[in-house]
């Protein structure tokens, strides 16, 4: 697969092989546009969208900048929209791959500026939309300059959670790349091999084909002494042995911002213990009921219901057992009965949300554990696999 391949069936993401990968025209007004309707019904006349030490977010979603140290956007209606990076040496880059914006460089503070462009274009005391985590400091200044400001966070996450043709055509693309990498990790995993060399072969998967990483999480355990029952998110020296059980967690971007994500558990030159065997055939049917109701129209207390199982076998978990992704970390975020993260939103399913599904089982004093889960897209006909990744539990070597 060479770059050029990587988009495959459906993505309509523009390949450049001198520059990342972006989205089209359409879909980057498709967006604007919908910023802007949200921010008339709040009452706002412009919009500030902040990003900083690469958590992206809304400055990525909409200007395709991958944020760096710090940047912000402000938009309004009727003007072109401004952008500023923070690190004069990204300003170049920038400029070549955010084809809708003004790109200017930022200072010490991209807030600082964006409030001269604010001064400039709207009343003395205008009122503000901000989307994005906005600094305390940024908000006093805000305040001292008379800004009224408005959280647009709420109405902004909404805008994500159902996902254009476009979109999915990316996570299509991440998913396909997301198992290149667990299978390089698969092909890698012998006895005596570190686990800085497994994430070494799952980094080599992607970089040639121009992917890029969100998370790769392993772990190495023994089966019959086991530490530790969830992937970390730091790689070790730790030497596979026989006998050991390998949890991992990966999501390969082809997109900034929109990975997929994959979930699952090998075993080394030995067959399942008793223990694992019970803790994946609980995780899997639990997968199997939360996936059999992702259409249109359910709630999410019915996933959380749907995961009982793994309770009613002795078990508890150690992530979240559903949560929204894609373009984001979003709403349903929701854990099982045992492990409640924040009460359960009364919301309903939408066809075109994307979900991770991962009822990652472990034993109560979390020393053995199982993943399993991936990236699922909700259709009016049901749960729409973008992996193809098997499923089970695999014994490797």
């Amino acid at each position: 697969m060479s770059m050029a391949d990587c988009p495959g069936d459906g993505a309509t993401v523009r390949v450049d092989e001198t520059e990342l990968r972006r989205f089209g025209g359409d879909e980057m007004a498709r967006r604007r546009a919908a910023l802007l309707a949200i921010a008339a019904e709040a009452g706002v006349d412009s919009v500030l969208l902040y990003g900083a030490n690469r958590s992206a977010g809304a400055v990525t979603w909409l200007t395709q900048w991958p944020v760096t140290r710090e940047a912000a956007v402000v938009v309004s209606p009727g003007h072109r929209d401004v952008l500023f990076v923070s690190f004069f040496n990204h300003v170049p880059a920038a400029t070549r791959l955010v084809r809708d914006a003004e790109v200017r460089y930022g200072g010490a503070s991209a807030v600082v500026p964006a409030l001269e462009v604010l001064r400039e274009r709207g009343p003395a005391a205008p009122a503000l939309g901000v989307v994005g985590p906005l600094p305390w400091q940024a908000y006093r200044r805000l305040e001292a300059a008379g800004v009224r400001v408005v959280d647009l966070n709420p109405t902004y996450t909404r805008l994500r959670m159902v996902k254009s043709e476009e979109e999915l055509g990316a996570l299509r693309t991440a998913a396909r790349l997301t198992d290149a990498s667990a299978e390089a990790l698969r092909d890698r995993l012998v006895p005596g091999v570190t686990e800085h060399e497994l994430v070494a072969a799952v980094e080599q998967a992607y970089l040639p084909l121009g992917g890029s990483n969100h998370i790769h999480y392993v772990s190495v355990t023994s089966m019959a002494d086991p530490d530790r029952c969830v992937p970390s998110q730091w790689p070790t020296g730790r030497r596979v042995a026989e006998g050991d059980v390998v949890t991992f967690e990966l999501s390969t971007a082809f997109v900034p911002d929109y990975p997929g994500q994959l979930l699952r558990t090998f075993t080394v030159g030995a067959d399942p213990e008793p223990l694992y065997r019970e803790l994946h055939d609980v995780a899997q049917e639990a997968f199997e009921a939360i996936a059999a109701l992702l259409r249109p129209g359910v709630r999410a207390q019915e996933l959380v219901d749907a995961s009982s199982v793994v309770e009613d076998r002795g078990f508890t978990t150690v992530d979240d057992l559903v949560h929204g992704f894609g373009g984001g970390y979003l709403p349903p975020v929701l854990g099982t009965r045992s492990r409640t993260l924040e009460p359960v939103p009364d919301l309903e399913l939408q066809a075109g949300m994307t979900l991770v599904v991962q009822p990652n089982v472990s034993t109560p004093d979390h020393l053995s554990g199982v993943q399993v889960g991936e990236l699922l897209l909700v259709t009016d006909a049901g749960a729409e696999r973008l992996h193809t990744f098997p499923h089970g539990l695999q014994r490797v070597c």
